[in-house]
C-alpha cells in the first residue's frame, strides 16, 4: 500500500514535502514512544520505498528549498535511516563480549560511521546527516530532541513527519514532550537531572539558550537551564530560575526502543 501511494510522485516529478508515505508508515509502526520493528520488517517494501524517496532529488534541488524545508528532510532522512538499519538487523542479540545491552543499535557494526544511504544526490551516513549537515550547517539546536537512535533514552521517534511548514512548532513540541519525561528530565529540590544528549551536545544549546540562563556558572550549564526554562514542566521551570539550581546527568539507556522488548 505504501509504495504505491510513494510511487505517483516520481511520475509527477515532484518531491512530497508532507512526507505521506512516510507519515503511514510511522502510524503503521510507531506505538507510543516505541517502534514495533516486527512488524515493520515485515512490512520491509514500504519501508524500502520510503528509503528510495530521499534520493529522487538533487543536492542542488534541497539547497533551493527553504530553511525548514530542508532541516525537516535531513531529520527524517535521519530517522528513516536508522529505522532501515535496524530492520536490516533484526533481532539484535549481540555475544555476552560485545557492548551493553546486547538488544542495542551499538550492537552494528559502523551503523554511524560506515552504513551508507543514499539522500540528496549522495551517499551519506548517520553521522554524515547529524554532525556534518544538521549542526554546523543548520545550527537548530532542537534538532536534538528530533531525530532518534533508537534507543530508550534517546526522544521518541515521533508519530508524523518533521514537515518545513510547521517545523518549529514540531521541535518545540518535541523538546516540550522529551522534558516532561521521565528520560529527559527529573526534579529533586533544586537539582535539576538532564539527559545525557545535553552532556553530549550542550554546547549547541549555548548560542540560543545560554542568555536566559542562570549567570555566574559554564555556559552550557546556562544554555541547559535556559532550555528547561523555556521547554521544561511547571516544576522544573521554577527551578531552572533558582540561584542554587544545580545540574546533574541521567544514565543513558541503550536499549532498543523495541516494543517488543518492555
Amino acid at each position: 500500500m505504501l509504495a504505491s501511494a510513494v510511487a505517483p510522485l516520481a511520475a509527477q516529478g515532484a518531491f512530497d514535502h508532507d512526507y505521506r508515505g512516510y507519515a503511514a508508515l510511522l502510524q503503521e509502526h510507531v506505538r507510543g514512544d516505541r517502534v514495533d520493528y516486527r512488524s515493520l520488517q515485515a512490512d520491509r517494501g514500504s519501508l524500502e520505498a520510503v528509503v528510495g524517496v530521499f534520493d529522487r532529488v538533487s543536492e542542488s534541488d534541497v539547497q533551493a528549498w527553504t530553511r525548514p524545508q530542508q532541516i525537516a528532510f535531513w531529520i527524517n532522512a535521519y530517522n528513516v535511516f536508522t529505522l532501515d538499519a535496524i530492520v536490516d538487523h533484526y533481532p539484535i542479540r549481540g555475544s555476552w563480549f560485545s557492548l551493553q545491552p546486547r538488544n542495542s543499535i551499538r550492537q552494528i557494526d559502523g551503523v554511524w560511521t560506515s552504513l551508507t544511504w543514499r539522500a540528496a544526490g549522495r551517499a551519506v551516513t548517520l553521522d554524515d546527516i547529524e554532525h556534518r549537515i544538521l549542526r554546523p550547517v543548520f545550527r537548530e539546536p532542537l534538532v536534538h530532541f528530533a531525530i532518534n537512535c533508537a534507543s530508550v533514552s534517546c526522544p521518541p521517534l515521533a508519530a508524523d513527519p518533521y514537515r518545513g511548514a510547521d517545523l518549529e512548532a514540531q521541535l518545540e513540541a518535541a523538546a516540550r514532550r522529551f522534558l516532561a519525561s521521565p528520560l529527559g528530565l527529573t526534579v529533586r529540590g533544586a537539582t535539576l537531572s538532564v539527559s545525557s544528549i545535553f552532556k553530549w551536545y550542550g554546547e549547541d544549546f549555548v548560542e540560543r539558550y545560554a542568555g536566559s540562563g542562570t549567570a555566574a556558572r559554564p555556559a552550557t550549564e546556562q544554555a541547559i537551564l535556559g532550555v528547561v526554562a523555556r521547554f521544561g514542566p511547571g516544576e522544573a521551570r521554577a527551578v531552572a530560575a533558582r540561584a542554587d539550581a544545580r545540574v546533574r546527568y541521567l544514565r543513558y539507556d541503550w536499549l532498543l526502543n523495541d516494543v517488543h522488548a518492555r
